[in-house]
This record gives structure tokens, C-alpha cells and sequence, in this order.
């Protein structure tokens, strides 16, 4: 049993080092914590069979050959990427996804201005870019689910709700009312984003 662990501990980590994948990139495809594929990795435990398919689909090999301590048929490169190439990749998605968020700012921006030349007194117009954090934050949110590790998208849930709390506490100082209460709301939703992020993660 311990050789089986260490064949197939040795073959998870040649294959994730060969794909340029972090054991969270991987352990995120599988809805699993780094800590429960560090162990894999460790030979201190092995994963389910239903574990190991999925594992063998991600890097487009059979359960067999991540079982087997000698391949006379190497995985083929192909549908591997280069480190060079995956690292490109991830810093083209990351402009994009700062260039959406910005875009958000950029259209808070053309409502202040419209507004602030209908509108002649007042400053309430500036509420727009109150509420462009929460939308910000929802674009954000979307492109990290895509793109980027999900597990921070507990954090950036956080930051929308607790922004979306102040943009709308803020309106409401500009009506004249002060419902600082509103920010109670703000502690139960913390604690169930924390609750979710716990039964999110396996291992």
C-alpha cells in the first residue's frame, strides 16, 4: 500500500510540475484544499478512485498511468502548455480583468460629469462612484471565478457587500437620515461568507 502511495505521489507532482500548475491551481480544479494534495503529494494519503479519474482527465492521462510506476509512453506535450506561455496567459488575464474593473470607473466618471452639468448645486452626484465600488467589485468577481483563483472570491464578496453598505449609507446621509444601523446587517452577512467559504473547501 505505502508503494502504491508513493507511485502515485510521484506521479501527481511530475505531472502538475510538467503542466506549470500550483498545488492550489490544482487543488482549486478540484474543489479540494492545497493541504489535501500536499499529502497526496506527500504519499500520506491517496486520493478516491473518483478523485483519481478527474485528476487523470485535468492532465489528459488514465487513471492506469497514475498508478503505474514506469510509462513507456510519456504523456504528450501538446495539450500542455509551456511555463512561458500559462505565465503570459495569466498576465493577459489579469490586464483584462483590471482593464473591465477600470472601465466601470470610467463610466462612474461620464455619469458624474453628465450629472454634475444637469445638476448645478448639490453634491449628491458623487454618489456615483460610491456605488462604483460594489459594481467594480462585481466585475472583479466574475473574472476570478473565470479566470483567476476562487477562493479569494470570498474576499472580494466581502469588500461588495461592505462597500455596497456604505454607498447606500451614504445616500442616505445625502436624503438627511444617518441609518448607521444599516452596517449591523453587514456582520451576520460576514459570518455566513465565512461560513460558505469553510463548506467550500474539501480535504
Amino acid at each position: 500500500m505505502d508503494d502504491i502511495k508513493l507511485i502515485i505521489s510521484q506521479n501527481i507532482v511530475a505531472l502538475r510540475r510538467k503542466s506549470a500548475m500550483t498545488q492550489i491551481e490544482l487543488a482549486e480544479k478540484l474543489n479540494y484544499s492545497d493541504k489535501a494534495i500536499s499529502k497526496w503529494e506527500r504519499g500520506e494519503s491517496i486520493p478516491d478512485i473518483t478523485v483519481l479519474k478527474a485528476i487523470a482527465d485535468i492532465f489528459s492521462v488514465t487513471v492506469d498511468y497514475l498508478i503505474q510506476p514506469d510509462h513507456e509512453h510519456e504523456p504528450s506535450d501538446e495539450p500542455q502548455e509551456n511555463e512561458s506561455v500559462i505565465k503570459r496567459i495569466k498576465r493577459r488575464r489579469t490586464m483584462v480583468t483590471g482593464m473591465s474593473v477600470l472601465l466601470v470607473w470610467v463610466i462612474a466618471t461620464l455619469l458624474f460629469v453628465i450629472l454634475d452639468l444637469a445638476i448645478k448645486s448639490g453634491w449628491g452626484h458623487l454618489l456615483v462612484f460610491a456605488y462604483a465600488v460594489p459594481a467594480s467589485c462585481i466585475v472583479w468577481l466574475v473574472f476570478n471565478s473565470i479566470w483567476h483563483n476562487r477562493r479569494f472570491n470570498y474576499v472580494i464578496i466581502s469588500l461588495m457587500m461592505w462597500s455596497l453598505l456604505a454607498a447606500i449609507h451614504l445616500s442616505a446621509i445625502v436624503g438627511g437620515a444617518n441609518i448607521w444601523q444599516l452596517y449591523l446587517l453587514g456582520i451576520p452577512g460576514q459570518i455566513i461568507i465565512a461560513l460558505w467559504s469553510l463548506i467550500g473547501r474539501k480535504g
